[in-house]
């Protein structure tokens, strides 16, 4: 059985934790995020399970559709410096900060799969990333 990474992620900009232990999606605490489109405010929660793409929204979001994604607890926008590299997609990239150390960014476009992790310190963060979760 493979194993899985819970993503415990904060807000870049008030280090406030993202998660919610009340909503939880597949068994784990998600990430409670404000929503914003083109046309409506809501709020989301996302799968903690790196790699999973379930979530619930109370505002529906339509295939390829390009969001923004704020702190529900200063109501900063997470968007990042970058662009997605998928093909065709180039939608600003969201990040949040991870507990153990480093970054996490996902696309904010509806429907395209493009996530990865980064670390700053690369020794330390990946040290703490290994520790924590166990490789």
């Amino acid at each position: 059985m493979p194993k899985t990474i819970t993503i415990n992620a904060k807000c870049q900009h008030c280090g406030k934790s993202l998660m919610n232990q009340e909503m939880m999606l597949k068994g784990k605490p998600s990430i409670k995020l404000n929503l914003e489109t083109s046309n409506n405010r809501g709020t989301i929660r996302l799968c903690s399970i790196y790699g999973c793409y379930e979530h619930e929204s109370d505002i529906y979001l339509s295939e390829g559709e390009i969001a923004r994604f704020y702190c529900p607890h200063c109501n900063k926008e997470l968007r990042s410096n970058d662009e997605c590299d998928s093909p065709d997609c180039n939608a600003p990239m969201v990040q949040m900060v991870l507990e153990v150390g480093g970054h996490i960014y996902f696309c904010s476009r509806k429907g395209c799969k493009k996530h990865y992790v980064a670390f700053e310190d690369l020794d330390t963060e990946v040290r703490k990333f290994y520790h924590e979760y166990g490789f």
